[in-house]
């Protein structure tokens, strides 16, 4: 089995005996080493379409329209379709962590990968398979130059720290109009 994902015999045991085995496996009497079969998706499948900002909600209804096309063209069937409004590099954001949290969900369908987040989707789409879910990227070609990727989420720290900056030097100026002298002008 682990020469049919591209993984060496010697590699599998290693990720075996260090705790960090992909997917569910357990180790026979014999020393055979099994992996359990993949869950089958017969949970539910939600479509998850996310803008940075609120004078964007034009593009969101857009993206639900496109994601629900495609997915009506592929003969994916969603359940429900969740909408956020939202940074892509915010942690917290509570109709995502509840996407993820549920079980009873099993298929996720995103347009492009930064719509579910700015970096590390790999690592959540890893997470999603090891308890037998997926992720469908319905474009994940769209960027496919590492270099052009880097510099969006480049862009979007820069507009968080400045957006930050200049909200903390707008508070500091409020409060020293607050404290100054009267008449000290």
């Amino acid at each position: 089995m682990a020469c049919e994902k591209g993984v060496s015999y010697r590699t599998a045991l290693n990720w075996f005996h260090a705790g960090t085995f992909p997917v569910p496996a357990r180790q026979l009497p014999t020393g055979t080493i099994h992996v359990d079969p993949p869950k089958t998706l017969d949970g539910r499948t939600v479509a998850y379409c996310r803008v940075s900002s609120a004078d964007q909600k034009d593009d969101l209804t857009r993206q639900v329209g496109r994601v629900a096309e495609e997915c009506g063209t592929r003969g994916i069937s969603l359940d429900v379709t969740v909408t956020e409004v939202c940074s892509g590099l915010n942690g917290t954001r509570s109709k995502l962590r509840k996407i993820l949290a549920d079980p009873g969900i099993t298929r996720i369908v995103v347009e492009h990968r930064d719509r579910l987040t700015r970096f590390g989707v790999e690592h959540l789409e890893a997470a999603l398979s090891a308890t037998g879910r997926e992720l469908v990227v319905l474009h994940a070609d769209e960027v496919e130059d590492d270099l052009v990727r880097d510099m969006e989420v480049l862009t979007s720290m820069c507009a968080r720290l400045y957006g930050r900056r200049s909200a903390r030097k707008g508070a500091e100026r409020g409060v020293a109009c607050a404290t100054a002298p009267e008449g000290g002008g």
